[in-house]
């Protein structure tokens, strides 16, 4: 943990770790604190009318280690992948502490994915059970003879179509059941990532991911926890933002976590929320803070009790910094990291690390630096990749069996995170953009390649290239351009059509929001599309709509 103190220097050269042989997520978020206070809140299920829900650690306890006696009981074992297909809401949380519990690997799973996404990614890392809702079910239920491996499939809405029930699970188990012993370095989580080399790779975290996110977390939210702190994020639970820097840090110090379950982010509600649940710290993603200040003199109209807070996932911008200081009172930490090792720089207005247009400086704890393609660290002010050298508790074990793409991730011990940046004579680190074709579209990282090959088996597609196109509200959105097959010509409705059939197998927010049809692809001499060139144009387009 960081310990306050006005100097960011003194912090980071007297940081050291102590990370224990054995560490087990699920029972340092829950059991600790249900051992010292049972009936203190651990999540607030929030409504907008009313009152909300409360879970108490206590409750969390007992519930999750039912589950984890259920599924024991089910032939799940330590080491087995359970995935998890929820929103923001008790079972989630329930549903990750049981498995931690258990010392299987959970698979969290964002309720955005289309049926093509999910089966990948459950086929990908051989998933056994899968715990989800009905809308879930319903995709389940459609690619379940295609997953060999999946045995059981758990329903919070009741027991059918080949699910049983979570509450008769629960309900008929003896919940008699002892957290597991775990290494710090034994797996317990995989997370997919975008895909911007290839299909998504699952990234292998071990227990003592949490423990490595802890000073990432404390110096965005400003020496966090401090008494009467309350967290909330838009972000999905399923992602390694709304996972690992919101959930399970705020659970492992006691402090609550506000669920909901907007389908979309909503400037008005998510301002209704805080003010109504006095929350005191956020993670808001920068397109969801450019939503907020393009409402203008919204924020001033609620009457907030903020404290800190965070943003990440995109470059935030020097407006809407300056916004977030004009408007909410306090200064926007925004850090970086990402699904391999994140939360490694980060801003801390309190102690003065803070500037606009620049990322922050390291996190205690972590050595980042800019490096060259030969792993040389270079000068400052020197442009090259952003780097991580090892070993760091908050780095992946490793991709979920696949160790040719882990090998590509090292330069020596250096982990490269294919962004590239500088690193100012200040000591600021400053992002400039991927040294791949990543699109950065609402705070998601979206690769190329999975849209482009579910875009090639619509009907019509015969060949396809996707790049993000610059959008003044969500940094980028996904523009998709189509030669179409032989025969086929371009019709009114055809390029909603298209998008609309990306949407439905792969996710809400992957889905091209622009289709434009071209007769040819320009390919390099070994088959692979230029898509330099559908970027510079698309920029230009941007350029030429702002004239």
């Amino acid at each position: 943990m960081l310990e306050p103190h006005p100097k960011y220097a003194e912090i980071y050269a007297s940081f050291r770790w102590s990370i224990p042989d054995t560490f087990n997520i699920g029972y340092a978020v829950c059991d600790s604190w249900a051992e010292l206070q049972s009936d203190r809140p651990a999540i607030y299920d929030y409504r907008t009318e009313g009152q909300p829900d409360i879970l108490s650690f206590g409750e969390l306890r007992s519930r999750s280690d039912a589950l984890a006696a259920a599924l024991k009981a089910k032939g799940i074992e330590r080491g087995d992948r359970v995935a998890i297909l929820l929103p923001q809401c008790f079972e989630t949380a329930i549903a990750h502490v049981a498995i931690y519990k258990l010392g299987a690997i959970a698979v969290p799973l964002a309720m955005l994915f289309g049926v093509e996404a999910l089966e990948y990614r459950l086929h990908t890392a051989g998933v056994r059970a899968i715990i989800t809702n009905g809308s879930g079910l319903e995709k389940i239920t459609q690619i379940r003879s295609r997953l060999p491996n999946l045995d059981l499939i758990v329903s919070t809405d009741g027991a059918g179509s080949g699910a049983v029930g979570l509450e008769d699970l629960i309900r008929n188990s003896s919940g008699d059941f002892k957290s597991v012993e775990t290494r710090s370095d034994d797996p317990a989580l995989i997370i997919f990532t975008s895909g911007t080399t290839g299909p998504p790779k699952g990234a292998l975290h071990g227990h003592r991911v949490l423990l490595g996110h802890l000073p990432g977390v404390q110096m965005p939210h400003e020496f966090f926890p401090q008494p009467g702190d309350l967290m909330w994020t838009p972000a999905d639970w399923a992602w390694a933002g709304g996972l690992l820097n919101v959930l399970l840090p705020s659970l492992y110090f006691g402090i609550p976590v506000v669920a909901s379950r907007f389908e979309r982010f909503d400037p008005e509600a998510a301002l209704g929320l805080m003010e109504k649940m006095r929350v005191r710290n956020a993670f808001i993603p920068p397109t969801a803070l450019r939503m907020l200040k393009s409402q203008t003199g919204l924020a001033k109209r609620f009457d907030l009790t903020l404290r800190s807070i965070g943003s990440g996932g995109e470059a935030l911008g020097r407006e809407t910094y300056e916004w977030a200081r004009s408007e909410l009172g306090l200064s926007i930490n925004e850090f970086y990291g990402q699904t391999e090792c994140n939360l490694v720089l980060s801003s801390c207005a309190q102690i003065g690390v803070s500037k606009a247009g620049a990322i922050g400086k390291p996190v205690p704890g972590h050595r980042v630096a800019i490096i060259n393609e030969e792993g040389h660290v270079m000068q400052k002010g020197e442009a090259g990749q952003i780097a991580v050298l090892r070993p760091d508790p908050v780095m992946f074990l490793g991709y979920w069996e696949n160790p040719v793409a882990t090998a590509r991730k090292f330069i020596g011990d250096w982990m490269v995170t294919g962004d590239q940046g500088m690193e100012s004579e200040d000591g600021y680190f400053h992002f400039f953009g991927r040294d791949d074709d990543v699109i950065n579209s609402a705070g998601y990282r979206i690769g190329p390649s999975e849209v482009e090959d579910c875009l090639t088996g619509h009907p019509q597609v015969a060949l396809a290239a996707v790049v993000g196109k610059p959008d003044a509200i969500r940094g980028e959105i996904v523009k998709a351009y189509v030669v179409l097959r032989e025969g086929v010509e371009p019709r009114p409705g055809l390029d909603a059509e298209i998008s609309h059939w990306v949407r439905e197998r792969l996710s809400a927010h992957e889905y091209p929001r622009e289709v434009e049809f071209v007769d040819s692809m320009p390919l390099t001499t070994s088959g692979k599309v230029i898509r330099r060139i559908f970027r510079d144009r698309a920029r230009d387009e941007t350029q030429a709509a702002r004239l």
